[in-house]
């Protein structure tokens, strides 16, 4: 029985994998905390470099909009020159820059930094992600891609944490807020070092020819006993417009919408929460804060076990009409109504946190593996520049509109991002990843849910 042959998607867990999600999970922990510590140090930028709303908003979005071409560019360079190259890259980057933000003395000085940081963060959200999904067993799959979610969460409400007691007794002239972004560079260079000697995808080097060093690379490293579930090469290194063909555009669409929902508001509020609890006439301090965090966290780790016991379109579409029902009693309930504001400011920001898991699950599973960095890269690139968008628009609406039509607006994207997912999510949880690619096999699967059932 112990030299039983098995396929790459059914492996037994073993210590290579367990590297490889501490791979990825650091690198996320290290993603949250690089984007979530530009929310405090906002609060001692502004008054220092005298910023306007604009100038807010751009730097609030900056590491948004180098995510943005960061999934973009390096996806499909990816794709084209292979995972491990760009895996390291990106690490190189971030560090760097993080590391330099300590000598900054203009607001577009910190800028290009945050944009370069983001850049090399959007490079790690598409081949980091892929990577996983292609070293993991099916079983396993989903929940060490939602665990992603979950650590970027706490690497987020980290950056919270640190931001406070780092700058609590921070004067108006302090330079505090310089230490704590250039403290980014201390995860991302830990997860640098840890990455060299990673090996490339072997699902990648079919697809290039190079059969022997798949073989290799899975014998040393998943087992003398497994085997890869296909050895065919494309037929073709495919293009970016194959996204668009007919065939996946409707994927490319579904995982693009679905992701940019969810960081939509995720970005928009969370950046500027402190005002917006002040707006909604809610106690902002070092406690509240923590009460949200808190629940960002509890949402997280209970998105994990939601998508183990709800099939993926179950847990979609439910979370999805909940945060649209959720924002909409934001947008409508007056701030007199404080206990209604809370449990609903509460529930969105479970849910929120909790769906925010697949968003590491879908685009994986959503593509082929000659496309699927692209494929990635593409929808958190989408995602990415809503969420830059928003970002850059919230602290303008909150100063121009008020805080209703600011938060009714976000609501709305999330009533027609439920049509979306109602009409267009697929179901993907039982499937190996080359079935989970294969429209045609999610669909038949689908089909086989749903007269389930029925009977």
């Amino acid at each position: 029985m112990a030299n039983k042959t098995v396929k790459l998607d059914d492996a037994p867990l073993n210590w290579f994998h367990a590297r490889m999600v501490g791979l990825t999970l650091g690198a996320h922990l290290a993603d949250g905390y690089a984007i979530g510590v530009i929310g405090i140090a906002l609060t001692f930028i502004q008054p220092q470099m005298q910023l306007g709303s604009v100038w807010l908003g751009l730097l609030g979005s900056s590491a948004l909009i180098g995510l943005f071409f960061g999934s973009l560019l390096l996806g499909r360079v990816s794709d084209k020159i292979g995972r491990q190259k760009i895996f390291l890259f990106n690490f190189m980057l971030i560090t760097v820059a993080s590391a330099l933000q300590f000598y900054v003395s203009t607001p577009l000085e910190l800028l290009i930094l945050r944009l370069l940081i983001g850049f090399g963060l959007g490079g790690d959200y598409s081949v980091g992600v892929t990577l996983l999904a292609e070293f993991s067993p099916r079983k396993y799959r989903g929940a060490f891609l939602g665990a992603l979610s979950v650590i970027w969460t706490f690497g987020y409400v980290g950056a919270t944490i640190v931001g406070y007691f780092m700058t609590h007794n921070a004067g108006a002239d302090s330079v505090a807020w310089k230490v704590l972004l250039a403290t980014s560079a201390i995860p991302a260079l830990v997860i640098l070092l840890m990455r060299i000697g990673t090996p490339e995808s072997p699902r990648w080097l079919i697809n290039m020819g190079r059969i022997e060093e798949a073989r290799a690379i899975v014998k040393k490293y998943v087992g003398s006993n497994v085997v890869l579930d296909d050895e065919t090469p494309a037929k073709e290194q495919s293009s970016y417009s194959v996204l668009f063909s007919p065939k996946l555009r409707k994927r490319t669409a579904f995982s693009s919408i679905f992701f940019a929902a969810i960081v939509l508001p995720y970005f928009a509020i969370y950046t500027f929460l402190p005002s917006i609890l002040d707006i909604m006439k809610l106690k902002s301090d070092f406690g509240t804060d923590l009460l949200l965090n808190g629940l960002l966290i509890a949402g997280a780790l209970a998105g994990i076990w939601f998508t183990e016991i709800f099939s993926r379109r179950q847990f979609t579409i439910g979370s999805f009409v909940i945060l649209t029902i959720c924002l909409f009693l934001l947008s409508v309930l007056p701030s007199s109504s404080t206990t209604l504001v809370v449990i609903a400011f509460s529930v969105f920001t479970f849910v929120l946190s909790a769906i925010s898991n697949l968003t590491g699950v879908f685009p994986a599973e959503s593509f082929p593996t000659e496309i699927r960095t692209s494929g990635v890269g593409f929808a958190t690139a989408i995602s990415r520049l809503a969420s830059a968008i928003s970002t850059f628009l919230l602290p303008v609406g909150l100063t121009s509109m008020g805080l209703m039509p600011t938060m009714l607006s976000l609501a709305v994207c999330l009533l027609l991002a439920t049509f979306v997912v109602i009409a267009w999510a697929p179901e993907t949880k039982k499937l190996t990843l080359s079935e989970a690619s294969d429209v045609a096999l999610v669909e038949e699967a689908q089909c086989g849910m749903l007269a389930e059932k029925t009977n």
